[in-house]
């Protein structure tokens, strides 16, 4: 199932988009940010580094994306959004969020795109060893959407240490990070072109989720880089 851009209208200090297969509600506390200024931001000294267990790390650079609301307003329109279906027991259930992906080779759908693209690569091609190429989108358009418990296994991920890079824009969401082996979840509220990467052994040796939430939120897109290979 694939979703096209509808019209848009504006109600108060929301904005109502309607695509073929949904709407969503956008919240606009920051429309305005940044001004003209659009495109990754340097990672300077506010890009922080956690290490974790088990030679695992993650960086956190808050803001990274100045323009960040206008880029998910681009994407919200321009991305052909799919939804898929996944078996769960004895039946077929919706994946509760929307997705798109493009391949090294593919075109993406926004510059800015292109450029943040670069400038991750720039910055971890010597630990990452090579650089990033794919790109993964999701799309939570309320709190009923959601990603359980995983860590991006499929492929080298599954027996080396990799990079992966989440970019959230819209909506603020709880990001869920824990040892596979079980214990308490460290807890980030992403959103607004927040920058957060995985690295080391940690697609191994943790996991990640974004839980339903019952309070009301607008939407979020998530924005995955990855190296070749990596799912």
């Amino acid at each position: 199932m694939s979703c096209q851009a509808g019209a848009d209208s504006a109600v108060g200090r929301r904005t109502r988009v309607r695509l073929r297969c949904l709407s969503v509600v956008v919240l606009q506390g920051s429309l305005l940010d940044g001004g003209a200024e659009s495109g990754p931001r340097p990672f300077g000294p506010l890009i922080r580094r956690t290490e974790l267990a088990d030679g695992a790390w993650v960086d956190l650079r808050r803001d990274w994306i100045a323009g960040a609301d206008r880029l998910f307003e681009r994407l919200l329109t321009a991305v052909p959004w799919r939804g898929e279906r996944r078996p769960m027991y004895d039946r077929m259930v919706d994946v509760p969020r929307l997705l798109a992906f493009y391949g090294d080779q593919d075109r993406l759908p926004d510059d800015l795109l292109v450029e943040a693209r670069q400038a991750l690569t720039g910055r971890y091609a010597r630990e990452l060893g090579g650089n990033q190429a794919t790109v993964g989108l999701c799309l939570y358009r309320d709190g009923k959407d959601s990603v359980a418990w995983h860590g991006d296994t499929i492929g080298r991920g599954a027996v080396s240490d990799t990079i992966v890079a989440i970019v959230s824009l819209g909506a603020r969401r709880r990001f869920l990070l824990k040892p596979r082996s079980g214990g308490t979840a460290m807890r980030f509220e992403l959103g607004g072109g927040d920058l957060l990467v995985m690295g080391g052994s940690c697609q191994r040796t943790w996991v990640h989720a974004v839980p339903k939430t019952a309070r009301p939120v607008g939407a979020r897109i998530s924005i995955q880089f990855r190296p070749p290979g990596v799912r």
